[in-house]
């Protein structure tokens, strides 16, 4: 599923490449979607093209060529109005702040001890997305993967940390922190509205977002872009 900006900016390209049979600026990319800066871009551009969606072609400049398009895309000007609801009511910026942290219940069951603790929703462990958060719901979580402090669930959406043992649909656990030691896997919010799940390495002025799939590439940022939001403490699966 697409997030509303990589729905929006593929709406874009279909419309202006139908129009004037090339794509627009970066620049006006950017404007258009309402972004600060062109990294933005260069991130929803990946996650389409990753996607299947887009393939720039190599050589040129300014040159994306649409490989498909969502059933619900129209070819109206404003497609975003067609989105479908669960992009439109769903997608949010990804912080976990202190309004959605851990309510934590202790339960008793056949089992041991189990504390529940929100579901925030989905996090990307592939080219960063914005988080998709539904604080209604709990799950519940035997007391023993929790460290104390405040945690919540996260489900994972992706395969890019697969050599980890992190798979696509998996439910993550995290402890919330800021401060995490170098090569920790953690929840790391970019440019403070995209989350994503990744290892992360200091090394001088930058911070390096590892995935654990030799089908992804590192990706590197200033320090002033990326926040810790927690760290990875525990994993369930559904089979």
């Amino acid at each position: 599923m697409l997030t509303k900006k990589q729905y929006e900016l593929l709406s874009l390209l279909n419309t202006r490449i139908k129009e004037t049979g090339v794509p627009p600026s970066f620049d006006e990319m950017k404007d258009a979607l309402g972004l600060k800066s062109k990294s933005g871009i260069h991130r929803l551009i990946s996650g389409l093209e990753e996607r299947g969606f887009i393939r720039r072609l190599p050589h040129r400049a300014r040159a994306l060529e649409i490989l498909k398009l969502p059933e619900n895309m129209t070819d109206t000007p404003d497609n975003t109005t067609n989105m479908p609801e669960i992009i439109a009511e769903n997608v949010i910026r990804g912080d976990f702040g202190p309004e959605r942290s851990q309510n934590l219940q202790t339960n008793k069951s056949g089992d041991g001890e189990a504390a529940s603790i929100p579901m925030l929703g989905r996090i990307a462990a592939g080219t960063p997305i914005e988080a998709i958060s539904d604080p209604s719901s709990y799950v519940d979580i035997p007391t023993s993967m929790l460290h104390g402090g405040e945690h919540f669930a996260l489900e994972v959406d992706g395969d890019s940390m697969i050599e980890a043992g992190i798979f696509d649909g998996d439910t993550v656990i995290i402890e919330r922190t800021n401060r995490v030691e170098n090569g920790t896997i953690c929840v790391a919010l970019v440019d403070g509205e995209e989350a994503t799940l990744k290892r992360l390495r200091r090394k001088n002025n930058s911070i390096a977002l590892e995935p654990a799939n030799k089908d992804f590439e590192t990706r590197i940022f200033g320090p002033d872009r990326v926040a810790v939001q927690g760290r990875l403490v525990g994993l369930v699966r559904k089979y």
